[in-house]
């Protein structure tokens, strides 16, 4: 039995530009004793393993060593062509052959969860979702290897590594050949890339080995604490519900990263409580739960609302919902802390006294899921 051969091949590139001989350019380069052929030019050379299986590539370094130029030595000219049309929807641009689920699941994959986001014209959405838009787009049109440039470059770097973590897992989740081309270096334990081509150093670091049972040294910390219903105002617009907010008795919790609140909740009585000799807890329903889009993919919404919940049960409610989002029934499905007490598909919709009316509007025969938070308060 033979040993697997990894192979090497080298890479050369040379970079130029024209040089400039106006009197000003001139005098600014004999300032410094410059030599101006000289710094016009950039020539980069490195041997890596590109051919060996992979799922996830690296190309970093600063602007101008050569990582675009990389990319399409290797690739091909066209493999950094934007796939996205700012002037469409995004969930409008999938190839017809896919599925309304498979959309969805690609979408979701790399974290573009609001569904008014499918739906908007592109150039209404934010940096960071666009590049994962991109990503999806590209992804689902290539059955090769796609190639995305300045992955995370222009959005916080707090969010620069939510993304890399959620792209990097659905990357592997749906088996897709992708590398990244970034200017920075703090995304490399997020994405825990196969391979990662330095063109600064003029290196290539082969992490094949490393990946599986990698462990990150850094740590996002979120915490959770009460707010006011004002706060909803900032996150009504990323829920597939109204803007609105029940009325009654309320509690609203956010989710927050530093001084940026990133998350919304709301708790809601929705059923008149009448108390028994049996000592039945009122019962809080949770709704409008949202998570900024630029945090969504990086598994906070289900623990953001096992800790609301748990919030709300220690001070003495029963904690219950009920909804339409497949996605946060398929969460709470595989969560021990909850259990599914009930599906339903209503037409009608009472008002109390045993009088009831058809349900109207786009709301009318949609499958409910409800739900019981059975965790510890502890």
């Amino acid at each position: 039995m033979q040993d697997n051969v990894i192979t090497l091949r080298p890479y050369e590139i040379r970079l130029s530009s024209p040089v400039a001989t106006s009197f000003r350019a001139t005098k600014a380069a004999n300032s410094l004793d410059i030599d101006q052929q000289k710094k016009a030019e950039h020539r980069f050379s490195v041997a890596a393993d590109l051919d060996s299986p992979y799922t996830l590539g690296l190309i970093v370094g600063a602007s101008g060593s050569g990582k675009t130029t990389l990319a399409r030595h290797v690739w091909g000219d066209d493999v950094l062509l934007t796939a996205l049309d700012l002037t469409r929807p995004v969930i409008d641009q999938f190839p017809e052959h896919l599925s309304y689920d498979e959309i969805a699941g690609m979408l979701c994959g790399v974290g573009l969860t609001a569904v008014p986001c499918w739906i908007r014209p592109a150039h209404t959405l934010s940096t960071g979702q666009r590049a994962r838009a991109e990503c999806a787009l590209q992804m689902a049109r290539s059955d090769d290897v796609v190639v995305i440039d300045e992955w995370t470059s222009v959005v916080d770097r707090t969010v620069a590594k939510v993304m890399s973590h959620c792209i990097a897992k659905h990357a592997r989740a749906v088996g897709k050949r992708l590398v990244l081309l970034s200017c920075h270096y703090d995304v490399i334990d997020w994405l825990n890339p196969d391979w990662i081509i330095d063109c600064n150093r003029q290196e290539y670091k082969d992490r094949r080995l490393l990946c599986p049972g990698f462990q990150r040294a850094e740590n996002l910390e979120f915490f959770v604490r009460e707010t006011g219903r004002e706060t909803w105002r900032f996150f009504s617009r990323y829920h597939y519900l109204s803007d609105g907010l029940a009325g009654g008795l309320q509690i609203f919790y956010g989710l927050w990263h530093g001084l940026d609140q990133i998350g919304f909740l709301a708790f809601s009585n929705y059923i008149p409580h009448r108390k028994d000799r049996r000592g039945s807890r009122m019962q809080l329903h949770f709704n409008r739960l949202v998570i900024h889009p630029d945090y969504c993919g990086f598994g906070l919404g289900l623990r953001f609302l096992n800790a609301c919940a748990a919030l709300v049960q220690a001070k003495g409610y029963a904690v219950r919902g009920k909804f339409s989002s497949t996605p946060v029934h398929q969460a709470l499905s595989r969560s021990p802390l909850w259990k599914l007490v009930g599906i339903e598909r209503p037409t009608r919709i009472s008002h109390g006294s045993g009088m009831e009316r058809p349900l109207q509007g786009f709301r009318r025969d949609v499958k409910l899921f409800a739900y019981a938070y059975i965790g510890s308060a502890a």
